[in-house]
């Protein structure tokens, strides 16, 4: 089965590709800020919720390595070649969502079973604040060259901005909450809010036949 789109020319496949490398490359400047600014803030606060944000923004990384990978092997070696690797590249996608969720549900069943709670943290407030504007951009321009392309990978990266999008808006939430009420267990339960989505939509991910054709 053929992954890609057959409704446009090599040129202007080649004009929608340097496109995504575009995307691809805001990404990975954006994500290097929101991960180390996260990681950092959901440690120093000890928030799982900011933490698995800041770890999702590293597989956002990953996952836009592999995209300029996917992208370079097309411009390289042509359109039939590029399906092996498009294979590959939806695969390790949904390999890293499946990884993410994981890590969610035993950190937070830890937190919840030995009832540890986070500090509210500002700079993690910010940052997440940010993220959601930039992760609406970011999906919504994917998932229209995802289209264009027929590209599978590039629709499952659009979905981990999706996910970084939602995970920001968790964020946002349980720092409000945490300020306003500081309750001890509100960042574990928030963190586990988003892991059925990250669970859908890493399957989606792995399995891939059809989520282009929709």
């Amino acid at each position: 089965m053929s992954f890609v789109s057959s409704s446009v020319t090599t040129d202007e496949r080649t004009v929608l590709i340097r496109a995504a490398f575009r995307l691809e490359y805001i990404t990975l400047a954006w994500m290097t800020i929101e991960a180390v600014v996260a990681i950092g803030s959901g440690v120093a606060a000890n928030s799982l919720t900011l933490t698995a944000f800041g770890i999702d923004s590293l597989i956002e990384l990953a996952s836009a390595l592999v995209l300029v990978w996917r992208l370079t092997v097309e411009l390289r070696h042509g359109q039939t070649f590029a399906e092996n690797a498009e294979r590959t590249a939806s695969r390790i996608g949904g390999a890293l969502l499946f990884a993410l969720a994981a890590y969610v549900v035993v950190s937070a069943s830890w937190k919840l079973w030995e009832r540890q709670g986070a500090e509210f943290s500002l700079s993690g407030l910010i940052i997440s604040v940010l993220a959601i504007p930039v992760m609406y951009f970011l999906a919504r321009r994917k998932l229209q060259l995802a289209d264009a392309l027929g590209s599978r990978a590039l629709r499952a990266d659009a979905v981990e901005s999706i996910t970084c999008g939602w995970l920001a808006f968790v964020v946002v939430s349980a720092l409000i909450a945490q300020f306003l009420v500081g309750a001890w267990w509100v960042d574990a339960l928030a963190s586990l809010g988003v892991v059925w989505f990250l669970i859908r939509e890493g399957r989606e991910a792995w399995e891939g036949d059809n989520c282009c054709d929709r």
